[in-house]
């Protein structure tokens, strides 16, 4: 398996195209029946290539990931050959997980307690799965609103 396995409600959401995934293999619901009681190791395999699959289209269309801690801020364009970085930390006590703490770095990005930074980075052989590290490590996939904003205000 080279991502990780859908969560059970990932799979609730994704019912009817894991019946398409199974129909594409001429499973039907009773031969899946069986083999999940008779063959549960094959089961489990047939879930792992199914989350490998569902993965590998959601990294495939993600542009953008956000990872914001309540000091820092990482926003990430997913650019074609490259990961491009727009970094913020904050050298106070602020938090930026709260209403407030946004707020205050609206009104105050342009103080010597906020730092912007921005990096980029080529990806490895296998860029499908530098994506799925930044959201191992707590990134969220996001429209990129945030990065462009920032990407207007330091470019």
């Amino acid at each position: 398996m080279k991502y990780t396995r859908l969560s059970k409600e990932q799979f609730e959401e994704l019912h009817q195209e894991f019946i398409n995934f199974l129909a594409t293999q001429s499973i039907t619901a009773d031969e899946w029946e069986k083999i999940k009681t008779e063959k549960p190791e094959v089961a489990e395999q047939e879930l792992d290539v199914f989350s490998d699959l569902v993965w590998e289209g959601v990294l495939t269309q993600a542009k953008y990931l956000e990872n914001i801690s309540p000091q820092h801020m990482y926003l990430f364009h997913l650019a074609e050959d490259q990961i491009e970085l727009i970094g913020l930390k904050l050298n106070n006590d602020i938090d930026l997980t709260t209403r407030e703490g946004f707020s205050w770095l609206r009104e105050n990005l342009m103080s010597d307690e906020v730092e912007l930074f921005n990096a980029k980075k080529d990806y490895s052989e296998d860029k499908q799965l530098n994506k799925f590290e930044l959201i191992q490590q707590g990134s969220m996939i996001t429209k990129g609103d945030l990065f462009k904003y920032f990407d207007k205000l330091i470019g």
